[in-house]
């Protein structure tokens, strides 16, 4: 495995850094985790954030424009 070619930390699979996507989590300014993601593993990961954000009574995103009145 080259240099510029590490592990992603979700599947383990060899990820370029061109490739890499890391996301980090900061409560306060300190970090509190970091984790560096091949692309479907990150797409995975955005997936999984966007349905856990969503709050209860609004299932969709795309819903959430439907109250927006412009004059």
């Amino acid at each position: 495995m080259a240099d510029d070619e590490d592990p992603c930390n979700d599947c383990g699979d060899p990820v370029s850094d061109a490739l890499a996507r890391t996301v980090r989590l900061t409560v306060d300014r300190s970090q509190i985790d970091s984790q560096r993601l091949c692309p479907e593993c990150f797409a995975d990961w955005i997936d999984r954030y966007e349905s856990e954000m969503q709050p209860d009574d609004h299932p969709a995103v795309a819903d959430a424009d439907a109250d927006i009145i412009v004059d």
